[in-house]
């Protein structure tokens, strides 16, 4: 298995995509710790799995990211991987916005995944291996409206990833950043069908879809990639299909 003997963080682990990623790290033999600030679930999900532990994990806290890195090596040895996934989004245009919601929005999904980083990869780069996965968005690539915060944070997460991966070249750590669309989540579940209706794969994502790209990045399977943007989305980015290309596909049926 690809994990074996790795140990991996996952943020925002307790539910939705985060869940599906430790789901996906524990079968292919990590063990794991599921960070989040969901007590209950979290530790459901680690009382369900076998070699996971739940940690109490405020992302936006230094003291919080130490102590959960502390409870890592002590239960399970060195830290291999950390997924960035945990996130949060409150709608609102730049007029709209609150300045409280989108310094909030930053703090979670952008400095929180920094302390992360800022956190493990020292001991990363002294063992000279491990790999780091943030979870940006579709929003990172392209602009959305009602959604500045949540989009400048995943644009910044993208950005950081590249500057991350340089400072750590030649050192045996990779970093890369994934780029969901619309997700099958308490998030994902939320948006508007006309998100991914006129897409080339027009319907919403699932989890696992997702964690099939992060366990690929994780892994030593992606040893000659760095710095990348890796797209999960059903084609969101690239437009949207067109009235006449709908007409013809369905004019054989």
């Amino acid at each position: 298995m690809r994990f074996d003997g790795k140990v991996a963080i996952v943020t925002g682990g307790a539910r939705g995509m985060g869940a599906s990623h430790v789901r996906g790290l524990v079968a292919e033999g990590a063990r794991v710790v599921i960070g989040d600030l969901l007590d209950s679930e979290g530790k459901t999900l680690a009382a369900e799995l076998s070699h996971s532990l739940y940690c109490h994990l405020d992302v936006t806290s230094e003291e919080s990211w130490r102590s959960a890195v502390r409870d890592a090596e002590a239960a399970f040895g060195p830290v291999d991987v950390l997924v960035n996934n945990a996130g949060i989004i409150h709608f609102g245009g730049v007029e709209e916005q609150s300045p409280e919601h989108f310094r909030q929005i930053l703090d979670v999904n952008l400095v929180g995944a920094f302390l992360g980083m800022h956190t493990v990869l020292p001991g990363m780069r002294s063992r000279g291996r491990g790999a780091v996965v943030n979870i940006s968005s579709a929003s990172g690539l392209m602009g959305f409206a009602d959604g500045i915060g949540y989009v400048a944070s995943k644009w910044g997460v993208r950005g950081m990833t590249k500057a991350a991966a340089l400072d750590m070249a030649g050192t045996g750590v990779r970093i890369n950043s994934v780029h969901p669309g619309v997700v099958r989540t308490s998030m994902g579940e939320s948006a508007s069908t006309d998100l991914f209706a006129h897409q080339p794969v027009p319907r919403i994502g699932e989890p696992e879809e997702v964690t099939r790209m992060v366990l690929f990045l994780a892994s030593d399977d992606a040893s000659y990639t760095t710095g990348g943007e890796f797209l999960v989305d059903g084609g969101q980015t690239i437009g949207h299909v067109g009235h006449a290309h709908a007409t013809a596909t369905g004019s054989g049926a």
